[in-house]
């Protein structure tokens, strides 16, 4: 059984632009069992799968507690690097937050600018840079690289004008990348031209998602992606296969 650092380690490591290292989104020891049986390297745990497992809404409707509990039955299953998206922080402190994270096994964490207890608005560029440097310092503290993948909602939220949206994405997570995130997220559904602004202005991997039902790893491969998931649609694409079989049964 591989270490916490070595999982670590090796979870970095497999962030590779024009090589991307595809994370399954997972929820719960069944789904990472059945990535880890299929090959796959390394895991994400996904915050609104998680919570629909559990019955609870989406954006913190659920606890840090709740969901670290989760990810210690994950990482109890797999003997595989396990990254969590940790939503805004839960209003926690980064030190709180990497300390519960290690402690049930976990090596990586999405961290998003958007803080839904405060409404969901969502955080000033600087502001969300130095919550994720927050978050190097702590990891730095207990010794364990955790690998930071920094999320911007700017797209999804579709927040100012669209004319430079791009721009200002890439300008939010340059500081997010100074202050010491390794990888880097804006959430969306993109075109090919503008994921290739966007690898080809940044100066870490990016994090694409994408649907298990219809993409392709080549063509993420192609734009200069460094990561994959898939958020909910995991989750959702089993669900209808499983209506389906169960259809046959009323």
């Amino acid at each position: 059984m591989a270490s916490i650092t070595e999982k670590a380690t090796t979870l970095l490591a497999l962030h590779k632009p024009g090589n991307p290292v595809i994370l399954p989104t997972v929820w719960d020891a069944w789904s990472a069992n059945l990535a880890a049986e299929a090959g796959f390297a390394a895991l994400t745990v996904g915050s609104h799968p998680v919570a629909d497992s559990v019955g609870k809404p989406d954006n913190e409707g659920m606890t840090f507690a709740e969901l670290t509990t989760r990810v210690a039955q994950i990482t109890a299953a797999v003997d595989l690097p396990v990254s969590v998206d940790i939503e805004s922080g839960y209003g926690l402190d980064p030190r709180r937050l990497i300390d519960g994270l290690v402690e049930v096994g976990a090596v990586g964490l999405n961290i998003e600018d958007t803080v839904h207890s405060e409404g969901g608005r969502l955080r000033e560029a600087q502001e969300h840079a130095d919550f994720v440097g927050g978050l190097r310092r702590a990891a730095d503290a207990v010794g364990i690289h955790v690998v930071v993948n920094a999320r911007t909602d700017l797209f999804i939220k579709q927040v100012g004008d669209e004319a430079d949206r791009v721009q200002r994405a890439i300008a939010r997570l340059t500081l997010a990348a100074e202050a010491g995130a390794d990888v880097l997220y804006p959430v969306g559904f993109h075109s090919d031209e503008v994921y290739r602004q966007l690898t080809s202005a940044l100066p870490l991997p990016v994090n694409a998602i994408a649907d298990p039902v219809r993409g392709e790893k080549a063509n993420y491969a192609s734009i200069g992606v460094g990561r994959v998931s898939f958020g909910p649609l995991l989750q959702a694409a089993l669900a209808v296969r499983a209506n389906e079989l169960l259809a046959r049964w009323k």
